[in-house]
């Protein structure tokens, strides 16, 4: 008996057995290749791959076989059946397709493990079928120990083989499916040839339709290179997949780079990549992060809350940077397939701004944005609970209400930006007077408020002095526009036991130290109450009262003294109150300068006076008095232009009068004003005279074309010698000057006598006409043909 294992070295053609064993290889990873092509795929491309990895697959089993048995050199004649041949190759083709198919089911539990039994089985069938179309002049014998053994060795490896080729992602889990389906066909192969042992027998004859040998080798030849062809189809396809691979990272590498936010992807507590934004928010490049355990950033039980934390809810925590530092973090994690293996995609949120824009919103609903002070809500809550600490231990209270005087005026003279700028100087030259238990507010505007605990009132009016000190020394040294400042103190218990009571109060006593000269400090009294309340309803008033035509011009005449022809009007303003009556002008003209109205009421004094002047057939001078307020308003001389535009009054009919002391607070300013007015050919005239400075230098730095004598002095002009000789130099200044003086308030003949004896050029007052609506004085804007104008 020949056995065939007995003679494998002695009667085998060695190079054919390296060859099958080369084709057996191919054919493995070619299989095993399109296999994972084939689990990539849609279908219905899937079923096409799987048919050419099964035909890989069965081709390279059924060439092994056959080129094994082709090595195989006994001393007799050897032949094969033609259609068990065939078929054997089919059973090959066929069963493997099978199990290949069964591997990618999604249905089947162990799936692979099935798949690989039943090409453990194709195994089989291909190799004994195509033992049955081996003819030779005897008999074959068969160890079913051994053919037992054959067909457990093709299953159990035939199912490793797939598990592990399917399971395992990468180059490892082919190579390591390829080794193991290699070994199932392989070891089944040779164990199943050792179970044949051959009888030979002269009398059986290999039949005239078997194969010859060469015959096969054709056939296998054609085999191998299908097989040879599919193994470069193959590794094409994976020279392709890889290339795509390679582009697909990189583009979501671009992507996640792309991302503002860090982006971490973390299998199980071990990073394995991230993006640039993570790695410049740790300081380290985004090529070093691979492989770093997640705790390296997220210290303590940070990395265990992000993975045992709720999918796509925000974690906040404590990220550390490679230098040591902290950065709170916002953390979203969600499970992701990377690799076809379960992953953890972290989202990583710098909150840095925003816990600085927190702080900032924090800061700004207790303090004043500009200043940086404390707010009325904060400094409420303060005086709140600074009360009940005073409550208890039987303390006091001093509440400081302060606000800067004509701080409207530097807002419209030089802009908003300056009054910022003056605010934020206030607040920090009065600050640094404060000590730590003392606190200062804006509630708003020019609006200030000190909360101060004290032991006696004593104490409040010192710190108030220590304020106005402050406040003239920071104006002497400032450049730009300055401000002084008025308070009013109230203490607490002996005022008010009360919040907006005492700052009421407060507020009372911040009115009388403004009525009272300004830049002063004043204490409440029990009897400010109803003065202040009446004051501020009459500006209330006074806020509506041209809308509601309570004001109204008269106008009073001015006359030249040698002729006694009236030369012009003074216009002058008067409120009928619906229920005061008669408001003086001494009353409500402080008031409307101190709260800005004049502007308004101003603006509509002198469109009214030029409208009802240009309509006059004579040519009268009209003269309308203007504040300090107005002449440092950046909008006067636009306003006068307009005005005379609209009108169509001649700009020499119209006569500016202002007081010496509205020119004093901005010299230059107001020297600009008055010449860009003297340019359009207004007139301008010093009003009230000898009440203020009397300056000589101010009638030659500005341009006025008059001089008025203030009525105080013509009153005793006739039996006061100091009184007339004051009037005497006056008129002789004018003269000297070349300039007209006109003088206010005569009211008698002797009066007027004394002045036509000293050559006054104008007189007004009394004697010539009392103020009257100009209805009353229609003869002389309309005279007769004759033109007579007579006082």
């Amino acid at each position: 008996m020949l056995t065939v294992l007995g003679c494998f070295f002695g009667e085998h053609d060695l190079w054919l057995v390296a060859l099958a064993a080369l084709i057996c290889t191919l054919a493995s990873a070619a299989c095993v290749a399109l296999l994972h092509h084939a689990r990539r795929s849609q279908r219905p491309w899937q079923g096409a791959w799987i048919a050419v990895a099964a035909v890989a697959g069965g081709s390279g089993i059924w060439a092994t076989h056959f080129i094994a048995m082709l090595a195989f050199e006994p001393s007799l004649p050897t032949g094969y059946a033609t259609r068990l041949t065939i078929l054997s190759l089919a059973y090959a083709i066929a069963l493997t397709g099978a199990g290949l198919a069964v591997a990618l089911s999604r249905r089947l539990p162990a799936a692979p493990v099935l798949g690989g039994l039943v090409l453990g089985g194709g195994i089989a069938a291909m190799h004994y079928t195509g033992m049955a179309a081996f003819e030779v002049p005897g008999h074959l014998r068969w160890d079913h120990t051994l053919v037992a053994v054959s067909l457990i060795l093709g299953g159990v490896l035939g199912a490793a083989a797939l598990q592990v080729g399917l399971g395992r992602e990468g180059k490892t889990g082919q190579v390591v499916g390829t080794v193991l389906l290699l070994a199932a066909i392989c070891s089944h192969h040779f164990t199943a040839m050792g179970a044949i042992t051959i009888v030979p027998d002269p009398s059986v004859a290999i039949t005239d339709s078997a194969l010859p040998s060469r015959w096969l080798g054709v056939g296998v030849a054609l085999a191998s290179v299908a097989i040879l062809l599919m193994a470069g189809a193959a590794l094409l396809l994976d020279l392709r997949e890889r290339r795509q691979a390679i582009l697909a990272r990189e583009r979501l590498n671009s992507l996640a780079n792309a991302a503002v936010e860090g982006l971490l992807v973390c299998r199980g507590t071990t990073i394995v990549n991230g993006n640039d934004s993570f790695g410049a928010l740790v300081g380290l490049p985004a090529s070093d992060l691979g492989g770093v355990p997640l705790a390296r950033f997220l210290p303590g039980a940070g990395a265990q809350l992000v993975l045992t934390g709720q999918p796509e809810q925000p974690i906040e925590a404590e990220l550390s940077g490679a230098g040591g530092e902290t950065i709170p973090v916002e953390l979203i994690v969600r499970p992701v397939t990377y690799g076809n293996e379960p992953h953890f995609a972290v989202a990583v949120r710098d909150l840095r701004a925003r816990r600085k824009a927190e702080g900032q919103i924090q800061f700004l609903a207790h303090h004043d944005a500009l200043t940086g002070l404390a707010n009325r809500a904060s400094f409420n809550l303060r005086l709140d609970r600074e009360m009940k600490l005073a409550a208890a231990t039987g303390g006091k209270l001093a509440v400081l209400c302060l606000d800067l005087d004509r701080f409207k005026e530097v807002n419209d003279l030089f802009g908003h930006a300056a009054g910022d700028a003056l605010l934020v100087t206030v607040a920090r030259t009065i600050t640094g007077l404060l000590t730590e238990n003392q606190l200062m507010a804006r509630l708003g505007g020019d609006e200030f408020a000190i909360l101060m605990p004290c032991d006696h009132a004593v104490a409040a009016g010192r710190l108030a002095e220590a304020v106005l000190d402050a406040l003239r020394a920071e104006n002497r040294d400032m450049v730009g526009p300055s401000a002084g400042t008025s308070l009013g103190i109230a203490i607490y218990p002996d005022n008010a036991d009360e919040r907006a009571l005492l700052l009421s109060y407060a507020d009372t006593a911040l009115y009388r130290a403004k009525s009272e000269g300004r830049d002063t400090y004043r204490f409440y009294e029990a009897t400010m109450g109803a003065q202040v309340r009446d004051r501020r309803h009459l500006e209330h008033d006074m806020r509506h009262a041209v809308a509601r035509d309570e004001m109204h011009l008269v106008f009073q005449p001015q006359s030249d003294v040698a002729s006694g022809r009236v030369i012009g009007f003074e216009v002058l303003l008067r409120w009928q109150h619906p229920v005061r009556g008669s408001v003086s002008p001494a009353v409500f003209i402080p008031i409307a300068e101190e709260s800005g109205l004049i502007l308004p009421i101003g603006e509509w004094v002198l469109r009214e006076a030029c409208r009802e002047a240009a309509g006059w057939t004579s040519p009268l001078t009209v003269a309308v008095n203007v504040s300090g307020v107005q002449i440092h308003a950046p909008n006067l001389v636009p306003l006068v232009e307009e005005v005379l535009r609209e009108t169509g009054l001649a700009p020499e009919r119209l006569e500016i009068e202002v007081t010496e002391t509205a020119l004093i607070r901005e010299p230059a300013r107001a020297q600009l004003t008055l010449r860009q007015l003297k340019a359009l050919g207004v007139r301008i005239a010093m009003d009230d005279f000898g009440t203020g400075y009397s300056s000589l230098s101010n009638l030659r730095a500005y341009p006025f074309d008059k001089i008025k004598i203030d009525g105080s002095f013509i009153r005793t002009v006739d039996s006061n010698e100091q009184t007339a000789a004051i009037v005497r130099s006056v008129l002789g200044l004018g003269r000297g000057l070349g300039m007209p003086v006109l003088a206010e308030g005569v009211e008698t003949v002797e009066e007027l006598n004394f002045l036509m004896g000293e050559h006054c050029s104008a007189v007004q007052g009394f004697l010539m006409g009392r103020p009257s609506r100009i209805a009353t004085f229609a003869h002389l804007t309309h005279p007769p043909e004759d033109g007579t104008l007579a006082a």
